[in-house]
């Protein structure tokens, strides 16, 4: 084939592999929360410490797949903590268990403004592609 050029048959394909992808992101099983917080600079080291004790329980929960905390360059008192679940149901666990609790708790006088999350789906890697 000369480059640039496609034949029927490779459109097809490609159409079907397409379609084959939309459809199995839309299905998607994985329940990913990316956790955005800012800190009180008077807070910071204790802050870090209560969420890597969190992080380092959550890693054991059998329906968590991730838990990344990351502090922003630019601005230390800015955190991402990015976890990945199995599903929404594994978060809702998560959410119920003692380790997260003391650090919500713990963590909750410390904010500058309040933490938001946003809610995504996995793309890449698919589900095989993760952490079992």
């Amino acid at each position: 084939m000369i480059r640039g050029t496609a034949s029927s048959d490779d459109c097809s394909t490609f159409a079907s592999m397409l379609e084959l992808w939309l459809d199995i992101a839309y299905f998607s099983v994985m329940f990913i929360v990316h956790v955005y917080v800012q800190v009180k600079p008077e807070h910071l080291e204790v802050f870090k410490a209560a969420t890597l004790v969190n992080a380092r329980a959550s890693v054991q929960e059998p329906g968590i797949l991730r838990f990344d905390v990351v502090q922003q360059a630019d601005d230390p008192t800015r955190f991402v903590l990015v976890e990945v679940y199995r599903d929404e149901a594994a978060n809702a666990a998560h959410r119920e268990t003692p380790h997260y609790a003391v650090w919500r708790d713990t963590v909750a006088n410390m904010m500058a403004v309040p933490r938001t999350r946003a809610i995504y789906h996995e793309l890449f890697p698919d589900v095989a592609g993760w952490k079992s």
